[in-house]
């Protein structure tokens, strides 16, 4: 029966191969510079690459925005962001799977009462103008540098013809890759923290983790959708928006490879944090966003003629209505769900404000004034929490409620060193990271926070970091740790396993 819920992840998948391949091949194939045959090929060898190897690092800023805890709560949203996908693909309209995919999560912690992550919703919203304006501005300054040295070289049209066909299948293959490891969270993200696989070994010295195996059954599931369902979105890229030549079909694809990895790489954003250089969030953003920017930059580049702007209207109103779609459909979906088919959309999860809380809350800066009523009590369920906090702080409430959420809530864990072998190879976690693990054997922990307490305790390799690009690090090892918390988890069927001391 698990295995069930991950269907609508698979859909998720085919309905991302089927839209946004045409942010990797449209142009091409739109150009007739290569076969669809091919680029489906290549696309799907390299998305699945991407996803596999690099699809941790926006998989878990999606996570803070809605950490959906039961398997049939993300089967539900995984269906509602897909069949707001696939409405649109049915429209012929190359829409943002990361726009659907936020929504729904979003519809699904309206509906449980779970409270949104502001922080990080601005964050991914703001990265939808971002996206494609980055595009634009990368499309228009390397179509400038084309153009300008295509006139002063004196190579055959042939040449250029075959060394630009090559060219293209060269940067859809980065673009592949820069897709799978930026969009996959879109696919199986929601699928994360509700469904636990134990590390498996492939292939000699290729050892998958839970959610390293879960992007390998999305990725296939995108590749069946680039094969089955893409061409026609290709066309509307490659061909309808703005007639390209060969050479700006190579310039949008480099474009729009470049925005997505500037996204999804966790080794560029440490790079650039350990110079003391901005970074960009690692966040799962539109790769149909970045291509129709990165076709718009060219035609802005030889003054805008030939732009169709009815069509580039009807996909600035898909991008608007994708989420909103997305959210009402999952919101009504999980009530039929859960009330009609009876499936747990949302785990139990309890919350306490106690004394310890309190003291915490404190040394993070949130006012805990009113808190104080709270003290001692036990909540059921989120929606009940967050009437409860309602009551005694009102809208002063909403600035602070996600971080009250986060340290009242009650996360059993219990540390084992053979589960810690398990879970955890010699590449996941360092030997001092695996050390300070197992100096907490036996320990039972209420709240995430007293678990990253002790283990910053015992030690270095997991205290916060200070100084230059701590930001970046530190970020790093709230993966880590989200990891452990996973890994760790007593659940009620684990009792006997993992006993009260």
């Amino acid at each position: 029966m698990p295995w069930f819920f991950l269907l609508s992840g698979l859909f998720m998948g085919w309905s991302l191969g089927a839209n946004d391949a045409a942010s990797i091949f449209g142009t091409a194939v739109g150009t007739r510079m290569l076969r669809f045959r091919t680029a489906a090929l290549v696309a799907s060898i390299f998305v699945v690459l991407g996803a596999v190897i690099g699809g941790a690092g926006t998989t878990h800023t999606l996570g803070k925005l809605g950490s959906v805890n039961a398997l049939a709560g993300s089967f539900t949203v995984a269906l509602a962001a897909g069949l707001s996908v696939a409405w649109m693909v049915r429209l012929h309209l190359p829409v943002s799977t990361s726009q659907a995919i936020v929504g729904a999560i979003v519809g699904w912690n309206i509906f449980t009462g779970v409270p949104t992550d502001l922080s990080s919703l601005a964050t991914i919203m703001s990265t939808w103008v971002v996206c494609p304006m980055l595009a634009a501005l990368f499309s228009m300054v390397l179509f400038t540098l084309a153009r300008r040295w295509s006139s002063s070289t004196r190579t055959h049209l042939l040449a250029i013809h075959s060394r630009t066909r090559w060219g293209l299948l060269v940067v859809g293959a980065m673009g592949a890759w820069a897709l799978g490891a930026n969009n996959i969270a879109n696919v199986v993200g929601v699928f994360v923290p509700a469904f636990q696989l134990k590390p498996a070994t492939f292939l000699p010295g290729i050892r998958l983790d839970s959610a390293q195996q879960l992007f390998l059954l999305g990725s296939l599931a995108i590749s069946v959708g680039i094969f089955t369902y893409s061409r026609h979105t290709m066309q509307t890229v490659g061909h309808d928006i703005f007639r390209l030549t060969p050479v700006a079909a190579l310039v949008v694809v480099v474009s729009e490879a470049l925005v997505l990895y500037l996204f999804a790489s966790e080794s560029l954003e440490h790079l650039l944090a350990a110079h003391g250089l901005p970074t960009l969030p690692l966040v799962p953003v539109s790769a149909s966003q970045a291509v129709v920017g990165g076709v718009l930059g060219i035609g802005l580049s030889k003054g805008a003629r030939g732009v169709n702007l009815k069509l580039l209207r009807g996909i600035a109103g898909g991008w608007i209505i994708t989420p909103i779609a997305a959210a009402a459909v999952c919101y009504v979906s999980l009530f039929f769900v859960q009330n009609v088919f009876e499936q747990e959309v949302v785990r139990p999860v309890h919350y306490e404000i106690s004394g310890e809380v309190i003291q915490h809350l404190e040394e993070l800066g949130v006012n805990t004034s009113r808190l104080s009523d709270l003290q001692g009590r036990e909540f059921d369920s989120a929606r009940d929490f967050r009437v409860a906090l309602f009551a005694i702080m009102g809208l002063r409430a909403e600035g602070s409620m996600h971080g009250i959420f986060a340290a009242a809530r009650i996360h059993e864990t219990f540390i084992s060193s053979t589960r810690a072998r398990d879970y955890f190879s010699s590449h996941e976690l360092s030997t001092e990271e695996f050390a300070g693990i197992i100096a907490l054997e036996g320990r039972r922990y209420r709240h995430d926070w007293q678990l990253d307490r002790d283990l910053a305790k015992v030690s270095a390799a997991w205290r916060p970091h200070t100084g230059r690009g701590a930001a970046v690090l530190n970020k790093g090892l709230r993966r880590k740790l989200a990891r452990v918390h996973r890994a760790f988890q007593v659940t009620s069927s684990e009792d006997e396993i993992f006993p009260e001391e």
